[in-house]
């Protein structure tokens, strides 16, 4: 998001040529959808890079110098030996001249559809956490008991919420949130737990709920919930610890990394939220 604000704001002031994937075939660096804005004297985003790119550029350039306008153009790149590439596949990109008339309408039409995470917990590892998905396809509403303890401002996409008792936010969540627990306290991380698991026995719609920890904490745990009456069904449901495997570093940097890695693979697979 903060990436097209900032074209949208250069567009406020000066045209530009949206340059678009609008379809490929075979194997291509990026896919439909994926789009770079052209100005006169400076480029946002990429559609791919290489050479494909360097001939899309000169082509936009070569559109806003004899000031172009009206409806898009299409062209087709195949990338093999005359651009230099491999890929073997074929991108066929859009021209589209556009200027401020166009901002509110490209704001809407270029908005990334963003997934709902929840991030119980402002310590160290939740602001690494925040610094590394907020670039991200990902709409974080970051969450704790304490107050001071978010940045001001906060990152672009980030939404920060006091809630006392911290478990009080979870019957709040948006539908499909991926929700991520790692508060100052253990007793804290517990009932942000419980509440998240209450909600699934109910609701059935948080498709991951990712606990910081080691594999001794989970144990304890464990042995806790069940005795608030949760069954290991309901309890498999947890992921602890989180992050992606096979990553060593306890930096909260290293974990935010492994952390986003984990959340970006669990969007893959279920694309649809909480189904």
């Amino acid at each position: 998001m903060a990436f097209l604000h900032q074209f949208l704001q250069a567009l406020a002031a000066r045209p530009a040529c949206l340059v678009s994937v609008a379809g490929t075939q075979g194997s291509t660096p990026r896919g439909r959808g994926a789009w770079m804005a052209v100005f006169a004297d400076e480029v946002l985003g990429t559609i791919g890079g290489g050479h494909v790119e360097y001939q899309a550029i000169a082509r936009a350039r070569a559109l806003l110098a004899r000031g172009a306008a009206g409806a898009p153009e299409t062209e087709r790149y195949a990338l093999g030996p005359s651009l230099g590439q491999c890929c073997g596949g074929v991108m066929h990109l859009s021209f589209e001249p556009v200027g401020a008339a166009d901002v509110h309408a490209l704001g809407a039409r270029l908005a990334p559809a963003l997934q709902p995470v929840a991030l119980f917990g402002a310590g160290h590892v939740g602001h690494a956490i925040v610094r590394c998905l907020a670039p991200l396809p990902f709409a974080v509403t970051w969450i704790d008991s304490r107050d001071g303890v978010f940045p001001e401002p906060a990152p672009a996409g980030v939404a920060c919420e006091h809630s006392d008792p911290v478990q009080g936010a979870v019957p709040g969540l948006a539908p499909g949130t991926r929700v991520l627990i790692m508060s100052f306290s253990h007793a804290e991380d517990l009932d942000v737990v419980a509440a998240c698991l209450t909600r699934q026995r109910a609701r059935a719609d948080l498709p991951f709920i990712g606990l910081i920890g080691s594999a001794t904490k989970w144990a304890a745990f464990r042995g806790r919930l069940r005795r608030r009456g949760f069954s290991e069904a309901e309890l498999g449901q947890v992921t602890c610890p989180i992050g992606v495997p096979g990553i060593p570093g306890k930096e909260p940097e290293v974990i935010a990394v492994a952390v986003a890695a984990q959340l970006l693979q669990h969007a893959a697979d279920r694309p649809g939220g909480a189904g």
